[in-house]
Formats: C-alpha cells, structure tokens, sequence
C-alpha cells in the first residue's frame, strides 16, 4: 500500500492518504497534550504503544461483534485503516467517578459508579469539547437518533468486553474515550484509539495510575505506566 500526502496531524497523530481512496495509513507520534492542547510534552515510545494496543483491541472487539476502522498494522507506529467520516463526537463511558465527572459532581475520586455511565462531548477544539446531549445532537443535525442508538449499543458493548478483558490482567477500566466514524457505505465503525491516552487505567491493587493521568497531573513515571499497560495486555 504506498503512502500520499498527509491529509491531517492532530496532537496525537498523523493521517495520510493512499493509493485507495477507501484507506488511510495513521502515524501515530509521541507527542503528549493535555487540557485541550494547554499543556504540551513528549512521552517516549508512547506512540508505539498505542498503536499496537489500539490495533490488538480492536481486533478483539471486531472478533465480539464491534466493528471497526482496523485493516492492518503496517509497523510498531503505523496502521492501515479504513476511511471514515468522524461524527463529531466524544463518547464517554464512566465505570468510577474520576477527573472532571469528580468535579462536575463533587463525588470522591475513585467512588464506584451505581452503573456505567455515557456523556457525549462536541468535538470542537475552539469551544473546549463541551458536553453536549443527545437533543442538542439533533438540534444541530451532527447525528440521527439511529446513530446515537448504534453508538450508544456499541459503546457500552465495548465497555462490557473490556472491563471484564482487563479485569483479568488486574486493571480496573476507570473510565475512556470512544470515537466513532461512517464509511462511505454508512456504516458506523469504531475509530481512533483505545490505549493509555483515552482510558483511565488503575491498578486493582494498588489503585496506580497507569495511563496519561500521570501526564495531566506532573506524576512523572508516563513512559512507565504506558509500558506496563502494554506488558500486561500483550506481554511485551
């Protein structure tokens, strides 16, 4: 498959058309951003990671009935994937209050929620990815109902898989980021990532933060923590 020009780089990574106009290749880079690009690093070899836990959990969710972006891992840091149309929107689910649902809420860090819960934020860097709901969605024709149902299904399907997939490895799946995105067929598919930059991961021990927390909150130890989510998911 030969790689065109770059179409876009984002804060994480970086996508490039190909000789079909159906696939893209996405680069993914080490760089590290927080608060809506406020806070700006380096993680090192986080982009390899991310990838190939990205990749590796997509195919196991393909496998479980979620459909994705995924068609194939080129190297450690690029994926062959196929075009989409991103519905504007964030797709949060919450299994543990934590970070900015602590304090919208005022409820401790940490609390168990009584079950999972989904918000959608509008992706628009300029207005902060704000929460949107669903009547605003609709208002603004950014999805149809039968889109958010599908996203809403596949997202607490997703959640359901993996908090039992990474229970079994002794993390606690606090919380993650979902996007979604539209074939040229219109099919709605699983986009992006899911790796330590979308999802809280804690350790069900000791409560250790392994994902980009540590990064948000100068913890030190990023490059670590990234590792050890990929040691414990591929044993590598």
């Amino acid at each position: 498959m030969e790689k065109k020009g770059q179409l876009y780089e984002g804060k994480a990574k970086k996508v490039f058309a190909t000789d079909d106009p159906e696939l893209l290749i996405v680069d993914y880079k080490d760089d590290a951003t927080a608060f809506n690009g406020e806070k700006k690093g380096t993680i090192l070899g986080k982009g390899v990671i991310n990838n190939r836990m990205s990749n590796f959990l997509m195919q196991l969710l393909e496998k479980d009935g979620v459909p994705t972006h995924f068609v194939k891992e080129l190297s450690e840091r690029e994926t062959l994937v196929k075009k989409v149309t991103i519905v504007p929107l964030e797709v949060i689910i919450r299994n543990i209050a934590a970070g900015s649902f602590s304090k919208r809420y005022g409820v401790e860090e940490g609390t168990p929620l009584k079950q999972p819960s989904l918000e959608f934020s509008y992706k628009n860097d300029d207005l902060g990815d704000p929460l949107i709901n669903e009547y605003h969605v609709l208002a603004l024709g950014l999805a149809t109902k039968e889109d958010l149902d599908t996203i809403a299904k596949y997202a607490f399907h997703v959640n359901e898989f993996l908090k039992a997939y990474f229970l079994k490895l002794d993390v606690e799946l606090v919380d993650f980021k979902l996007e979604f995105g539209k074939t040229s067929d219109g099919t709605i598919v699983l986009a992006d990532e899911i790796s330590p930059d979308t999802c809280r991961f804690w350790d069900v021990h000791t409560h250790e933060k392994l994902d980009k927390d540590r990064f948000r909150r100068n913890m030190g130890g990023e490059a670590e923590a990234y590792q050890e989510m990929m040691r414990r998911l591929m044993g590598q």
